[in-house]
């Protein structure tokens, strides 16, 4: 050997125990770090939508962030204007958002390939009048001002489906107010309307206050279809490039739903001390009792190919109905 090869060998020897050296002290750093830290490093990032403050998923935030951590997924949640969360989904601020079946098949169809991927909230859309209303039907509300939502949000969409199977047409029956669930209590409230179909907690508030509830769209799907399994409204929804690429980290969110919806279901009293999240003062102690009774069923805690398909099944009535004009080849909605 010469002596150019003597001294190449011995530096590449010094190069290989340097680089072993420095290995075993990377690790052994990473060994003495806090485990919450190296939980951190294996972490997912997910921009994911914040609820807003007074609607049903307000308090999603506060029972997934910590269980988030230990199941390895970096929940950031970013806030936005009310009703904007699938625009910004589109737009990329978001990774995660809400999306109802009829919603997203129609953003399916201008292109933009969406898919419903984590459980959320069964429908809890009602029809309410007041205490001393002479209304006790919908039926008997034809031609009246009803109150409601955006024809854009799940909420109207799945009202419209369901009433189809009373005979009544949205379109033409009704004279509707549009605005949001806010908006929509206030004009109940001064008498602007005969009625409103509106969400939870604002249903519960108005019912503790004397309002009635003549109608729940849910239970007009279940006559309708002869369905048994409840009308599925939405959950968390994702473009699915993104789906492909964070499989894994989908399921994890998913579970962090579902576990949460759980948690609701098995001590409901949850609802009660965190009421401010959903909107409720401390004041309004009749609907925070109510709140207890009447919301956790509302939210979902099966997630699976069969519920998957509920919700395909929603897609399918709504585009027999022409409320939809097509669907996408692929299911909308996909358990995993």
């Amino acid at each position: 050997m010469s002596r150019i090869d003597e001294v190449t060998v011995t530096a590449a020897s010094r190069i290989t125990r340097r680089s072993m050296l420095l290995q075993s002290a990377a690790l052994l750093a990473t060994g003495m770090m806090p485990l919450e830290n190296r939980l951190w490093a294996q972490e997912k990032t997910a921009r994911v939508e914040q609820p807003n403050l007074g609607t049903a998923g307000a308090i999603w935030r506060t029972l997934i962030e910590k269980e988030a951590v230990k199941a390895g997924v970096n929940a950031q949640w970013v806030g936005g204007d009310p009703g904007q969360s699938q625009v910004q989904l589109l737009a990329g601020a978001i990774d995660t958002g809400f999306f109802g079946p009829i919603g997203a098949v129609e953003t399916a169809l201008r292109g933009h390939d969406v898919v419903i991927f984590a459980p959320g909230l069964l429908n809890h859309g009602s029809w309410i009048v007041k205490g001393n209303s002479p209304f006790r039907s919908v039926q008997e509300l034809k031609g009246k001002r009803i109150a409601t939502q955006p024809e854009t949000t799940e909420t109207y969409r799945q009202a419209r489906l369901a009433a189809g199977f009373l005979g009544l047409d949205f379109k033409h029956d009704f004279e509707f107010i549009f605005g949001p669930p806010t908006a929509n209590l206030t004009l109940f409230e001064r008498g602007d309307v005969d009625a409103v179909i509106t969400i939870e907690p604002i249903s519960t508030r108005l019912i503790a206050g004397g309002a009635r509830e003549i109608a729940r769209v849910r239970d007009q799907w279940r006559d309708g279809t002869h369905d048994a399994r409840p009308l599925f409204l939405g959950g968390q929804g994702t473009r699915r490039e993104w789906l492909d690429q964070n499989r894994a980290t989908a399921s994890k969110l998913s579970k962090l739903y579902l576990q949460a919806n759980e948690q609701i279901r098995a001590r409901p009293a949850l609802l009660a001390e965190m009421h401010q999240l959903m909107g409720i003062p401390a004041t309004d102690r009749a609907a925070i009792e109510l709140l207890v009774k009447r919301l956790p069923e509302i939210y979902g805690v099966e997630w699976s190919p069969a519920v998957a398909t509920s919700a395909n099944h929603v897609v399918d009535v709504a585009v027999q109905k022409g409320i939809l004009k097509g669907k996408p080849s692929r299911p909308i909605c996909e358990a995993v």
